[in-house]
């Protein structure tokens, strides 16, 4: 009997064997397939994601060149002026005083702020006085107010042996030393004591409905080329307006006026210029001759009514000759800003 069932027990052993061995097989081919579809999805999950990036990469380049588009037919048809005019009489391109310019691409939509440079106080030349008013119009304390009142005169004024400021300046890091000269361009004041990014560049607030509204930072209220005389009553900022000593409430006025409907003639400044006072007589419709200009375009999709998400904006500062009899250049560019925040 031994004998006759050694075969048995051997051919049962080796049964045994095979099926782990058809287990083991199953079980690493189970893996290797899951090994597999989690590659496969990486793979697809990857390439889906650089499809998307590339596709907003695409509209986003397209965006910035109709943003470029649009600057360039703004100025043109600043440089053309007023001249043209439509049947009815309004102006076909542009008229001074116009805050924006509305403009349909085939591939999109722009829209052009025109922005004097007169209509924001020159900070060399402001004085202590119209920049404390500024501050303290912006919402800033009045603490605050002082010391950054100070430190702009401080930084402007040129000071052989040096001022007491100079050693805050070494303070920090990195440490310079204030060339104590006329600001030459208005990015200089975040290095200034007492100025935020967020003062500088302005922030979002919500009013008393709940919606966001834009404060205005330094950067929309003070510049390097203004003259402090005259200033564009459509697009001078509600701070700006107050620094010069118009009352608060004929500034909310004049902030809700302008938002339904420009200033276009001159004959609509009498009753805002007796109102406000000695400071009336700084408010005018328009500008010199130096501008910014801020284009911020949107791409249409498919159907045509539609509009992408994407949004890019591009601006420059510019200064139109109002003298060609001496030099025939129609204006020259100051600056170029590839990204320019929307205000």
């Amino acid at each position: 009997m031994r004998i006759k069932n050694a075969p048995l027990r051997s051919r049962l052993g080796s049964g045994v064997s095979r099926g782990q061995q058809h287990g083991g097989a199953l079980l690493t081919v189970l893996w290797l397939v899951a090994a597999l579809s989690a590659i496969a999805f990486s793979v697809a999950t990857t390439v889906r994601t650089e499809t998307e990036r590339t596709s907003t990469h695409i509209e986003q380049v397209r965006a910035y060149y109709l943003a470029t588009g649009a600057l360039d037919r703004a100025v043109l048809w600043m440089s053309w002026g007023a001249g043209a005019r439509r049947p009815d009489g309004g102006p076909m391109f542009y008229e001074p005083g116009m805050p924006a310019l509305s403009m349909n691409f085939p591939s999109g939509i722009a829209n052009v702020e025109i922005i004097p440079e007169s209509s924001r106080l020159n900070v060399n030349m402001a004085t202590p006085v119209e920049l404390g008013r500024l501050f303290l119009s912006m919402g800033v304390p009045p603490e605050r107010a002082q010391i950054l009142v100070e430190s702009i005169v401080d930084a402007r004024t040129g000071s052989a042996g040096g001022s007491p400021l100079d050693q805050f300046y070494l303070a920090v890091h990195p440490t310079f030393r204030p060339r104590h000269a006329s600001f030459e361009q208005i990015e200089e004041l975040l290095y200034i004591r007492g100025v935020s990014p967020d003062l500088f560049h302005g922030t979002w607030v919500r009013n008393a409905a709940g919606v966001l509204v834009r404060l205005p930072g330094l950067k929309d209220c003070l510049t390097v080329y203004g003259i402090n005389d005259a200033y564009d009553i459509n697009t001078t900022a509600a701070p700006v307006l107050m620094s010069l000593g118009l009352p608060a409430d004929l500034v909310a006025a004049i902030v809700q006026r302008r938002a339904v409907r420009p200033f276009l003639l001159a004959g609509e400044l009498g009753p805002i210029a007796g109102a406000a006072g000695p400071a009336g007589g700084k408010l005018r419709i328009g500008g010199n001759s130096v501008y910014t200009l801020r284009a911020t375009s949107t791409l249409r999709t498919q159907p045509p009514a539609f509009v992408s998400d994407v949004r890019r904006s591009a601006s420059l500062v510019i200064k139109f000759n109002n003298n060609l009899k001496e030099d025939l250049t129609p204006y020259w560019i100051l600056r170029w800003y590839d990204n320019a925040g929307t205000n």
